[in-house]
């Protein structure tokens, strides 16, 4: 397994966890903290992780966001290069062959709101404090921000956070769709690893299968979604996991998945 300054990869039982390692910069992305999670991610695919976790090292953040420090002095052509580098992460992480849990322990800001937002599901600790706050940086979010958001909360809520830049707690972000659970703070890790632990002993290629349908319902209209799913759904006949899943079914017992 390969290692990085930045981040760290820990893989058991079918479950990765990538953590975002730099709690003394809250885990802000910088270009090697991004290069090195893009590395991750295709490491972790190689070896067919049936599900992700995503989360920030230490007590206070998830992600607090992209690195404004290196940002401050950027060029338009740098920043057209930093934005691309940023888009690509997330969408890795929105097209990873497997289910992406972000377990938000902290400040979720700006690019790291991002991130969570291209992750499946999305769990907070009570703690937490989420936001795309890049207006008050004269900036508006620039790694899909402005096209998840809406579509995971609404025109209008999307609209009032990114406007506004408002920092909401945990709850509030429940509240409006943004996350799917919130649980006490020093409950969040085994709470994570519970669901992890239960979609790793799902059938991979089923999971799979729902993941990139669920993705097509955003990407084109619903009469060629439906062709897709119904593409996908019929090419899982055959497999082991199929036959093994109805036979299970039909025999009264719990199935044994590959």
């Amino acid at each position: 397994m390969s290692e990085w300054d930045t981040i760290r990869l820990e893989q058991e039982d079918g479950v990765a966890t990538l953590t975002v390692d730099r709690p003394d910069r809250l885990n802000a992305l910088n270009v090697e903290t991004l290069e090195a999670i893009e590395e991750a991610l295709d490491e972790a695919a190689d070896d067919d992780a049936s599900a992700l976790v995503l989360t920030g090292a230490g007590d206070d953040a998830f992600v607090a966001g992209a690195d404004i420090s290196y940002m401050q002095d950027l060029s338009t052509p740098e920043a057209q290069a930093y934005a691309e580098l940023g888009h690509r992460v997330a969408d890795e992480l929105e097209q990873f062959p497997a289910p992406v849990i972000a377990a938000i322990n902290g400040y979720a800001f700006g690019g790291g709101c991002e991130l969570a937002l291209a992750c499946d599901l999305r769990v907070a600790s009570e703690d937490a404090v989420i936001g795309q706050t890049e207006i008050d940086l004269g900036i508006i979010p620039g790694w899909g921000g402005t096209q998840r958001l809406p579509r995971l909360v609404g025109d209008e809520i999307a609209r009032r956070l990114v406007f506004f830049g408002e920092r909401i707690d945990a709850q509030d972000a429940f509240e409006h769709g943004l996350v799917g659970e919130v649980v006490a703070g020093d409950q969040l890790d085994d709470h994570v690893a519970q669901l992890a632990d239960d979609l790793a002993g799902k059938p991979t290629y089923a999971l799979a299968a729902a993941k990139e349908a669920l993705n097509q319902a955003h990407e084109t209209s619903q009469e060629a979604g439906l062709r897709y799913e119904r593409r996908l759904w019929s090419g899982l006949f055959g497999t082991h996991d199929q036959r093994e899943g109805m036979e299970a079914f039909l025999e009264d017992r719990a199935p044994e998945f590959e």
